[in-house]
């Protein structure tokens, strides 16, 4: 099975292009740097020189793709300073 890379989370990844500044608070898991897996039966089937590969989301901290958006939200709520966050979930991650 693959394994995550190492690292200190989405934000502190691309932080100059995210909202943030040098003294925000980032709030993290070390989410993101989810390995892209090769899907070569799926290629095949559809075409032979065709190359899929699959975003492994699970690998995440709470196993879905939702923690990449959600260390932003959380992050920018404690630098505003709410005292309360919710996320709506279906359920399907």
């Amino acid at each position: 099975m693959p394994r995550p890379m190492r690292n200190n989370g989405i934000i502190e990844r691309y932080r100059t292009h995210m909202p943030v500044s040098d003294d925000t608070c980032i709030i993290s898991l070390n989410e993101g740097s989810t390995p892209l897996v090769p899907a070569r039966a799926l290629s095949a089937a559809i075409h032979p020189k065709l190359e899929i590969h699959l975003k492994y989301e699970g690998l995440n901290p709470t196993g879905s793709f939702k923690d990449r958006g959600m260390t932003m939200a959380i992050t920018k709520a404690v630098e505003e300073k709410y005292e309360v966050v919710m996320c709506a979930s279906t359920g399907n991650t």
